[in-house]
């Protein structure tokens, strides 16, 4: 949540800065800033609201030429989403400048220490406390780094901090624990990001930063250590994708431009996993073979859409491997005290690499000795940096709050792990696995296939626009699709939505439905779980019995659901673990359609921000 941009360099930094925050506005657009070193001073412009308003500003008033500035687009915590309370902060002589993000859990006493010390703060936020902070540590050591360390080793929670100094022309100084942070290094010019989607445009050249650290960034030097000031260790990487890879390409919104990339996500998500016989080598697995040998359970761990995937990887990995498995909402994960050993593999899914409640579930399974496997999409991030292995997903960007691509990649990259499982434990023969991948790799093209026949689905999105509730179902891996679809259509359209077991629905839910509900049905296959499929056609003859509008997904030659169908929507025959895969995109496409009818924003819904980095 909340994104961030520093900028030192010969370019303008405000027009660098202003453009780092519209890639990173769906971290939050509850308001923007920006903080630019100027004249011997320093130059500030924020407005509550969308970077548009912003925008707006600063062309009415423009600020003077720097070369050095930072900005922030917010996710409100601390304080509604004001002018007052937008960042950057600054203390009572308007010589320091911060943006944060993440909470500062004590911010309360520190902020009643600065007041009882004569300062006077303007704003709700926790963030104010540290520009005070920052001065006072400033006015004694004239040297900004120092300051951040000494503020940070006060500091309690999730914080990213970066800041300027009128007193240091051409130094932007940042520091992060438990949030976002990422050093762009260019020719004659370094950056500062929550995301390296900020900097694309001006070098793909990145550092990754470590927990407990602060950066020091000149316009030829980027400098790191700790919060004691001891040199720390740094990794470089090269980002693999391009600044055209975060733009809309000509599409209406992100979230349309990467529901049509899935189909290439999911096949660069198997690319280099497999040998020319057919085997998984998934090299990022570093988990020796012996140790996954005496796995005696898995716990999947993950938040949201991610899992959603995790409910969908139980299947495989039980089927595949006859390991038990648990799938477990991070939040609730290590509240609960949780059963544990060296002999427990826990999967932690997230696309961001930085969801708080995932990595604070990370960090307690390791605590009791388990060994942690990631699935994410962001290199660098903190969630594989403190997990024993980790399995890179190729989604590419996803910019669009609701997660589409991610989602597919997560499950391809889930369906891996179940059968790398498989292949070290023995449980599954190499013609077996050789079988499921040829079936993986396929996947792509039926992606494609589905997504060429979506028009009609645009259509019915359109005419239940004035609907106030859908209702959807599935059973087996059908049920997390169903409740997938059902989170989709809350966060775009706002609306009431559920999704059930569809076994489930004579225990209670049967009663929410009456005359021209709508209502989707995520059908299994036919062939492979014909049990399953014929007592979800009954579901769909007892609802629409009772007056439901009934909206079928089911496979091409599945001519059983037809005359209980009061709307089709075929996806191509897949193997029914794999199916979630297919069966998933039209509802993604319903829900985005059907959110553009009803007026919203898609890629930015009301109160959500794209990563969760705080609890």
């Amino acid at each position: 949540m909340c994104g961030i941009v520093g900028y030192v360099g010969p370019q303008s930094a405000l027009d660098v800065v202003t453009a780092g925050l519209k890639r990173l506005e769906y971290r939050g657009y509850d308001s923007a800033g920006v903080a630019v070193q100027a004249d011997g001073g320093l130059a500030t412009a924020k407005r509550a609201g969308k970077l548009v308003n912003l925008e707006k500003e600063l062309s009415e008033r423009p600020l003077p030429t720097g070369t050095t500035g930072i900005g922030h687009t917010r996710w409100a915590t601390h304080g509604g989403p004001t002018d007052a309370n937008a960042h950057p902060h600054m203390d009572n002589a308007g010589r320091v400048a911060v943006v944060h993000n993440g909470i500062i859990e004590n911010f309360a006493a520190l902020r009643e220490e600065l007041t009882e010390r004569g300062h006077e703060l303007a704003s709700e936020t926790d963030t104010e406390v540290v520009a005070h902070l920052l001065a006072e540590e400033y006015s004694a050591c004239a040297d900004l780094a120092e300051a951040m360390r000494l503020v940070c080793r006060r500091l309690e929670g999730a914080f990213t901090l970066v800041a300027v100094h009128a007193d240091e022309p051409d130094v932007v100084v940042g520091a992060r624990r438990n949030s976002p942070l990422v050093a762009g290094v260019g020719q004659g010019e370094s950056f500062l990001a929550s995301d390296v989607a900020a900097f694309i445009a001006h070098t793909r050249e990145a550092i990754e930063l470590g927990q407990d650290q602060v950066v020091e960034l000149r316009r030829d030097a980027v400098t790191v250590t700790d919060f004691d000031g001891a040199p720390a260790d740094v990794r470089e990487y090269h980002v693999d994708w391009d600044a055209s890879a975060a733009e809309k390409g000509g599409y209406a919104s992100f979230m349309l431009k990467e529901i049509a990339e899935q189909p290439k996500a999911v096949a660069d998500t198997l690319l280099g996993r497999i040998d020319g016989s057919g085997s998984l080598m998934l090299d990022e697995v570093r988990i020796p073979a012996n140790v996954l040998r005496e796995v005696d359970k898995v716990v999947i761990v993950a938040c949201g859409t991610a899992f959603h995937a995790g409910l969908i990887a139980k299947y495989a990995i039980e089927h595949w491997t006859r390991v038990p498995c648990e799938v477990e909402l991070a939040s609730e994960f290590r509240y609960r005290d949780p059963i544990l050993d060296q002999q427990t593999l826990v999967v932690a899914i997230s696309q961001s690499g930085e969801t708080m409640d995932t990595l604070m579930a990370v960090r307690h399974a390791r605590e009791q000795g388990a060994k942690v496997l990631a699935i994410c999409n962001t290199n660098g991030s903190t969630i594989p940096r403190e997990s024993d292995a980790v399995l890179y997903t190729h989604a590419g960007p996803e910019v669009a709050v609701a997660s589409t691509k991610a989602f597919l990649t997560q499950l391809v990259a889930c369906y891996l792990v179940a059968l790398y499982l498989g292949q070290v434990r023995g449980t599954k023969y190499a013609d077996e696995i050789r079988a499921v991948v040829r079936d993986l790799a396929s996947v792509s093209g039926a992606v494609e296939r589905v997504l060429e026949t979506m028009e009609p689905v645009r259509q019915l999105a359109r005419s239940l626009a004035g609907k106030d509730t859908v209702l959807f179902l599935g059973r087996h891996v059908g049920h997390p699709v169903a409740l997938e679809g059902a989170l989709k259509l809350k966060e775009l359209a706002y609306m009431h939505a559920e999704g059930f077991a569809a076994g489930e629905l004579k225990h209670g839910p049967i009663a929410l439905i009456e005359d021209d509900l709508p209502v989707v049905v995520v059908v299994p296959s036919p062939r492979g779980r014909s049990v399953l499929h014929d007592k979800i056609v009954s579901n769909i003859q007892e609802i629409r019995a009772r007056g439901a509008r009934t909206i079928v997904v089911a496979e091409e030659g599945d001519d059983a659901v037809v005359p209980y169908a009061d709307h089709l929507i075929r996806v191509p025959v897949t193997p029914t673990l794999l199916q979630p895969l297919v069966a998933t995109v039209p509802l993604q496409v319903f829900a985005c359609e059907l959110a553009t009818a009803r007026g919203n924003e898609v890629d930015q819904p009301r109160n959500l921000a794209k990563s969760v980095t705080v609890e």
